[in-house]
């Protein structure tokens, strides 16, 4: 059914703050490293790469910036050693947060990453204290504007295609998969002419949070500090935002 969706209408913000490009490519570009350097530096036997690849591209990085990347995490080039850490807790209000990060200073990270939680009413947990609230999932979005397939058609093109769910609301169709299906999925609804707001394996809440607008505008500030660190790559929480008052803080 048609309505509002908790987990959008946090993501359209955050999409926002990732307009900056430097920023944005360089963390790109540390994604693609590490699932070339874990995997292998082939798209075509390296589903973790080729979705890595697919999001930079998605978001306008440019080739030289993909195949540099790759090279490094191959060898055929020199570069920085990153691994990759995640850091869970609570923000404001009890938010439940996860933070994912590469990295090659791991204490200078953990050192951030805990200043940010402490500087926003919010407290770094043990590893495991919120992820069991959390699934990863596939995620694909596509604009209501782009396309005249209406609900019925594409739930049963989205079924076709091996996604296990689909919520509609008056913008959009948000489509979730499998992880390991969700290449599959993607080009699968590709092929049948779809294009996507959004497209990623992400973490999805099982239930939501809802603050006022004081703890919103603070979890909002917890969440920009740490997207604003160059170590991190993903913030994962369940705030549960009202549009009018994301709107009014945005």
């Amino acid at each position: 059914m048609a309505g509002h969706s908790k987990w959008s209408n946090i993501k359209h913000r955050k999409g926002a703050q990732d307009a900056k490009r430097g920023k944005l490519f360089m963390k790109l570009a540390r994604e693609i490293f590490m699932a070339a350097k874990q995997g292998g530096g082939d798209q075509e036997t390296n589903p973790a790469l080729r979705i890595a690849v697919d999001k930079a591209r998605s978001n306008n990085m440019p080739k030289d910036n993909i195949d540099r990347a790759i090279k490094k995490a191959t060898g055929d080039l020199d570069g920085v050693n990153y691994e990759e850490y995640t850091y869970e807790g609570y923000g404001p209000g009890g938010v439940a947060v996860m933070v994912k990060v590469l990295t090659d200073n791991k204490n200078r990270t953990a050192a951030d990453v805990r200043h940010a939680f402490n500087k926003n009413d919010g407290n770094l947990g043990e590893n495991g204290c919120v992820s069991f609230m959390f699934n990863r999932s596939g995620y694909l979005v596509i604009d209501r504007e782009t396309t005249e397939a209406d609900e019925e058609e594409m739930m049963l093109e989205v079924i076709e295609a091996g996604a296990e769910e689909m919520e509609t609301t008056e913008e959009q169709f948000e489509i979730y998969t499998n992880p390991e299906s969700f290449s599959d999925v993607k080009q699968a609804l590709e092929y049948n002419g779809y294009a996507f707001t959004t497209s990623e394996v992400t973490m999805i809440p099982e239930t939501y949070t809802e603050l006022g607008e004081e703890g919103v505008e603070k979890m909002l500030k917890l969440i920009d500090m740490l997207e604003d660190n160059d170590d991190v790559q993903e913030v994962y929480h369940n705030l549960d935002a009202d549009e009018a008052i994301l709107e009014k803080l945005s």
